[in-house]
């Protein structure tokens, strides 16, 4: 089968077309020939060696895979070869930028009717994320006012439309170009910033009568980070769950005494220990697509040996919504 795989760090030249063996399930597994793998932060901070945890070379990067069970392992009961399936693949063992791959019964979600493979491949990993740092992490009390910075991006787009649907009251996305603070205000943001204008943090507090907001999401670190923390709120709470720039931020933890504010991480295998709230954030999620309150944003789909390309797009941030590789 075709595979991609990079057997040493760097940038996005590292990533190599390559021929490996199809492999085989185990008794508990199941054998998915790959219609849709979703493209993350997470694969390029692999592939810089800069992810949060250790990764083993050569590595085939790629978490997120929707596609059609093929082969089933003996202890497999829940499902059956045919079936149309969407999951997230455990980070030790990710193998997603591929034309085949293993997964476990136990994550298996079922692709409803109505869902292509395509959008079914949004949900694991972005859907899961923006639900749970609004929800879980960020703590959203109804009426809150909610910051999203790269509203039009994979998370954010999820995330404008989650913070109305779980009770927020505002929602402030920011973007870069006219066209993505068009899009975030598509996908319901009330206000948008061009983060790129020195300033910006003031007027995000201007378009929430100085009162700042309740939760921000923020991914980019460095000064974005201190300047989110400027828009905050009292008790208002930061939800860290990136640091695109690549820049570590560094702050005075007394800094937050004054307002009563709180910084927060989110690594969404954490979340992925607890089955319960796994289960219960994907039937919402679930939920709300198949009634049509949640759309889905589709940034591109991509040849599974364009993948260097779309890591080039991902990291420059040129893209809006999901991107996939298709093998």
């Amino acid at each position: 089968m075709k595979a991609i795989q990079f057997t040493e760090f760097g940038g996005p030249d590292v990533l190599k077309l390559i021929d490996l063996a199809q492999p085989e399930p185990g008794e508990q597994e199941v054998l998915i020939e790959t219609k849709a793998i979703g493209v993350n932060y997470a694969d390029t901070a692999r592939r810089e060696g800069q992810y949060v945890v250790e990764t083993t070379l050569p590595y085939v990067p790629g978490t997120e895979v929707a596609g059609t069970i093929v082969k089933t392992g003996s202890g497999v009961k829940r499902f059956k070869q045919g079936d149309r399936v969407v999951t997230l693949l455990g980070s030790d063992r990710a193998t997603g930028y591929a034309e085949y791959t293993i997964a476990e019964e136990s994550g298996l979600i079922p692709i409803p009717d109505g869902v292509d493979d395509a959008h079914a491949v949004t949900i694991p990993v972005q859907g899961l994320s923006a639900y749970h740092i609004i929800k879980t992490m960020g703590r959203l009390e109804e009426g809150e006012t909610v910051l999203v910075h790269a509203a039009a991006g994979g998370v954010g787009v999820f995330a404008v439309q989650l913070a109305k649907l779980l009770g927020a009251g505002k929602v402030i996305g920011t973007a870069s170009s006219p066209e993505k603070r068009e899009l975030a205000r598509s996908y319901g943001a009330d206000e948008v910033v061009d983060y790129t204008q020195e300033g910006w943090a003031d007027e995000v507090r201007r378009l929430n009568g100085r009162k700042g907001v309740d939760v921000a999401l923020e991914m980019a670190g460095g000064a974005v980070f201190h300047q989110t923390i400027d828009c905050l709120a009292s008790f208002g709470r930061l939800v860290i769950y990136g640091v695109a720039s690549g820049e570590q931020a560094r702050f005075h933890p007394s800094k937050l005494m004054a307002k009563n504010q709180s910084v927060i991480g989110f690594f969404l295998p954490q979340i992925l220990k607890k089955p319960e709230l796994v289960q219960s954030s994907l039937t919402e999620l679930l939920g709300y697509i198949q009634s049509g309150a949640l759309k889905l944003e589709i940034g591109g789909v991509f040849p599974l040996e364009e993948a260097a390309t779309v890591h080039r797009q991902l990291q420059a941030r040129q893209t809006k919504g999901k991107l996939i590789l298709q093998p």
